[in-house]
């Protein structure tokens, strides 16, 4: 019999309390020894594969045990010099992966595009006359459909292949790190073209530098047609009544023509000309987001006068046709050529690109974005709420190395701070970092579909489809309350049930054995296998009773069985679906029973929860 007690009771009990522990650590000494490691050993290696890797496969304790967990961070800060053949030879045949942006959008147009070019061709042959212009023909239909299937396929396949590397990827780190930096410069997938951008903006812009040069990484971001598209910068151009670039460089050569006797350069006067076609007007939207989020920070002390001037300086910085070759494209003829001062600092008149060159160069060496970094990278990998001692150096080896991302992160995973016992589980996971870290912990087979990808979405996080600029949220409050801890249980119960793709008990390596074990034994066996040999006693007494009090208390069907949908839709956001509780299929429910109710109740404990 289950005590009865109310759902917010319990909430607390099993959820709430899971941030608790980071916030703890604001009581410890900021300053620690730095030769003290809080954790045991088996704690260490436990600790180093929860925050550096989406979660233990089985034998993966072992391993980073043989070779040292010093050494095991060493060697994943060096993801290169890693043997990792399985994500590329899994994802070879899919080829939107590896396509250039100019290359996606001619094989597969934009719906709109289509839709426009259907209708023009109506008109050039006349059948446009007697037909709305409303109403479709069944060929163009089918054409408009074709196109908006590819379109969404697209963002499907970069959403599978996340999903794919996070699960097989014998370089964890790097992939984390991926995530990491896609999250910090989050591009809304759903806006216009962005999402033929995407996968070379991860590929070109994020991939090459996660662990490099931020200041390199920050110029690949602010050449992105993703970007640029995305937060708008293409369209941002001199106001009017300031000196362009093109316009600069047109009195220059008729200054210089004059005293040569020769007329000045036609095509000039053309490009001048132009001028009056193309946008006037300053956006600010990159300006403002390069400061308060990429960079310096909301406190980082800039000014909106600085907001104002850095958008100056990035006019021109546009695309190349972005609804048919999306390159970046540098346009003179858009560029504010006025004199500027940001942070304090002169920008001379009568330059081009270069003004937002010493943006970045700027931006890139300030301090506040030294902290900056160095808090969200501590904040990722020690706790919701780092200790200012570990900000302090991680942010001075910032400093010291130009930015160099590794050795800011060796900083912090080699630190008191990193192996503290506060520091231990403090972290919620993600709903990606959970669906994978059960992926990951029962051996399943990965998913070369959306499927897994959707139930992502379905928990609360739709890749590449956080509509603002700041990402998904870093801390562990955000992903609690009632309705989100409902499906991650639900999830667990699913996982055991074979109902997630790839997943099933019997590729679990400790399944075998324990299957045919006494209760007690399943009990234990689970614990050391899926939750690190550690549950707390309300969680053995679930695993042991074989029901969930929360889903009792909260009249939820605790076997739902979750409805995974392949199929494609027209919606802008269809490639994710929207938070909200697991659909069932059909109605129906699953009974579990033995050794997969014990893993489906242990996937959705507090303790595996916890990073």
């Amino acid at each position: 019999m289950v005590p009865t007690l109310s759902i917010r009771a319990l909430l607390a009990a099993a959820c709430i309390a899971l941030p608790v522990r980071a916030d703890a650590q604001s009581e410890r000494p900021t300053a620690p020894a730095p030769d003290v490691r809080d954790q045991t050993a088996d704690q260490q290696v436990r600790h180093a594969l929860s925050r550096l890797t989406f979660g233990s496969r089985p034998g993966d304790e072992e391993r980073v045990r043989s070779v040292g967990v010093d050494r095991w961070i060493a060697m994943q800060l060096e993801p290169r010099r890693l043997d990792d053949p399985e994500p590329d030879r899994l994802l070879a045949n899919f080829a939107s992966l590896r396509l250039p942006s100019a290359d996606l959008l001619q094989r597969y147009p934009q719906p709109q595009q289509v839709r426009a070019r259907r209708a023009a061709a109506r008109r050039m042959s006349g059948a446009g006359d007697s037909m709305p212009a409303t109403v479709m023909s069944s060929e163009d239909s089918i054409a408009l459909r074709r196109a908006v299937v590819e379109s969404q396929r697209l963002l499907a396949h970069l959403q599978m292949a996340k999903v794919v590397r996070a699960v097989v990827s014998e370089r964890q780190l790097e992939e984390v790190m991926v995530d990491f930096w896609f999250n910090h410069f989050n591009v809304f997938g759903a806006k216009g073209p962005t999402r033929y951008f995407l996968a070379e903006f991860e590929r070109e812009a994020i991939r090459p530098h996660a662990l490099g040069s931020f200041r390199a990484m920050l110029g690949a971001v602010a050449k992105s047609p993703a970007m640029l598209f995305y937060l708008d910068n293409w369209q941002s151009a001199v106001e009017p009544g300031r000196p362009s670039a093109m316009e600069r460089q047109r009195n220059v050569a008729g200054r210089r023509a004059g005293r040569r006797g020769r007329r000045a350069d036609p095509r000039r006067d053309s490009a001048a000309a132009m001028l009056e076609r193309l946008p006037r007007g300053l956006n600010e939207n990159y300006a403002r987001e390069l400061l308060e989020l990429h960079t310096l920070g909301v406190d980082g002390g800039y000014t909106q006068d600085d907001v104002v001037n850095v958008a100056r300086a990035f006019t021109g910085w546009s695309l190349e046709r972005p609804r048919e070759r999306g390159g970046f494209v540098f346009r003179p003829i858009m560029h504010d050529a006025g004199e500027k001062a940001v942070l304090g600092h002169r920008l001379p008149g009568r330059r081009g690109i270069e003004d937002g060159e010493e943006v970045l160069d700027l931006v890139a060496a300030h301090p506040s974005t030294a902290r900056f970094i160095a808090t969200k990278l501590a904040r990722r990998f020690v706790s919701d709420d780092p200790p200012a001692a570990l900000i302090d150096r991680a942010a001075a080896t910032f400093t010291r190395t130009r930015g160099d991302i590794r050795e800011t992160l060796r900083t912090i995973l080699t630190s008191p701070e990193f192996f503290s016992t506060a520091a231990y589980r403090a972290k919620v996971k993600t709903p990606f970092e959970l669906v994978v870290s059960a992926l990951r912990a029962t051996n399943a087979a990965p998913d070369l579909t959306p499927r897994t990808a959707r139930l992502i979405g379905a928990l609360g996080q739709p890749l590449y489809l956080h509509q603002a600029p700041n990402g998904y949220p870093e801390t562990g409050a955000p992903w609690i309350n009632t309705g989100t801890i409902l499906n991650r249980i639900n999830f667990g119960i699913a996982m055991a049930a074979g109902q997630v793709p790839g997943a099933s008990l019997g590729r679990w390596p400790a399944a075998a054995e324990l299957d045919v074990a006494p209760r007690p034994t399943q009990v234990d066996g689970v614990v050391r296998g899926l939750l690190g040999g550690e549950a707390s006693p309300e969680t053995r007494r679930i695993l042991d009773l074989g029901a969930n009090p929360l889903i009792e208390a909260a009249g939820a069907d605790s076997l739902a069985s979750i409805s995974l949908d392949p199929d494609f839709s027209d919606s802008a956001d269809s490639a994710g679906a929207r938070p909200g509780p697991l659909r069932r299929r059909g109605g129906r429910s699953v009974e579990l029973t033995g050794l997969a109710q014990i893993v489906g109740l242990a996937l959705g404990s507090p303790e595996f929860q916890r990073r």
